[in-house]
């Protein structure tokens, strides 16, 4: 498990249109690269439902390395894109990590 503990946790509700999926894989696929290369990048959690309901955590080593991957001008660009062409609607919540914990079965 990685240690989330101070990180800055930028959450992305988003409801998928059915338009353009393949655009929007390849889209998603080159900001997950993007998004990895860039300085205080700590990791990714996303998954989507079938009623296209999709959840994405970023966490950030703190709120400047946030700050600075949102104004990054590639995702700047993604990001129109997707209020044009791939979400109904999409929420962001930027949070501090205060604590965390996990557990599996052995």
């Amino acid at each position: 498990m990685t240690e989330r503990l101070g990180q800055i946790a930028v959450i992305f509700l988003s409801v998928r249109t059915e338009a353009h999926d393949d655009d929007y894989q390849a889209a998603a696929a080159a900001m997950d690269a993007l998004a990895a290369a860039q300085p205080g990048y700590c990791g990714m959690e996303s998954a989507r439902g079938a009623d296209r309901l999709g959840i994405t955590v970023s966490y950030w080593a703190d709120e400047v390395q946030a700050k600075a991957w949102r104004d990054h001008p590639d995702h700047k660009r993604i990001r129109d894109l997707g209020r044009s062409h791939w979400y109904h609607r999409y929420e962001v919540i930027v949070a501090e990590v205060t604590r965390d914990y996990a557990w599996s079965a052995p």
